[in-house]
């Protein structure tokens, strides 16, 4: 039998392939209301700034008082250890404190947005992002995301104010492929990636030739066998982007 193909191995998901469960700290959720009878509620402490294996933005420890409940959420930028994080709808609309979209104001910024009611907080995690509230009513709100996509989402679920902290993370070079490797690693994503036109005809479809170019089409059916299923697998459109021509186009020419 001849060699699998790297493309097959990875299919299979084996162990290698898969985020690694070690370096994790806790799940990141927003916390609950009232977890303790303090008197403390809608008031939490920032007692440390940590970094999670596989996490782009540094997350945020939270206690409600000083023997209260602990949680964890992505670090809004600008927060520091010992701030005070204001949890509720009557808390202020400031940096850092968390709220129901329906007392945001319309234009602010916001992350951490849950895609329903008590999730914990779902869209625009990552580092340096932030989203929109665009404009509320009727119970719905109209969220910018920062794909450009717009959402509407409902007015009860909770959003932070302002924007993930780390954002400049991603303009740092890797000088080195060492620390490149690791990080790859910590995401769960395999590297380094070979073209498929840089291998032997042996090892893939596209491989082989005297020049670099895959010899044959790259869209490939959906029910194409294992050694054979590379490329654009089953693509509803392939090629450049055309505009079709206005009518004023046409008559001016």
């Amino acid at each position: 039998m001849g060699k699998r193909i790297l493309q097959r191995r990875r299919g299979k998901g084996g162990i290698q392939w898969r985020v690694s469960s070690k370096g994790k700290i806790a799940p990141v959720r927003y916390p609950l209301m009232n977890p303790d009878a303090s008197g403390n509620e809608g008031k939490l402490t920032v007692k440390a700034l940590l970094d999670e294996r596989g996490r782009s933005a540094p997350i945020a420890q939270l206690q409600y008082g000083e023997h209260g409940a602990i949680s964890y959420v992505p670090a809004i930028n600008g927060i520091a250890v010992g701030n005070e994080v204001q949890h509720g709808p009557d808390a202020a609309v400031a940096n850092g404190n968390i709220l129901p979209l329906r007392k945001i104001p319309e234009g602010t910024r916001i992350s951490n947005i849950e895609l329903r009611a008590g999730d914990g907080g779902k869209l625009v995690r990552a580092a340096g992002g932030s989203a929109v509230l665009f404009s509320k009513g009727e119970g719905r709100a109209i969220i910018r995301l920062p794909s450009g996509k717009s959402m509407l989402i409902n007015e009860n679920c909770r959003a932070t104010v302002g924007e993930i902290a780390g954002g400049g993370m991603q303009e740092k070079p890797f000088m080195r492929a060492g620390p490149r490797h690791h990080k790859m690693t910590a995401d769960g994503r395999p590297y380094p990636r070979m073209r498929g036109i840089a291998m032997a005809v042996v090892y893939h479809p596209f491989g082989g030739g005297r020049h670099q170019h895959p010899g044959k089409s790259t869209s490939t059916s959906r029910n194409a066998p294992p050694g054979r299923k590379v490329g654009l697998i089953a693509p509803r459109k392939t090629g450049r982007k055309r505009l079709a021509r206005t009518t004023v186009e046409v008559k001016e020419r």
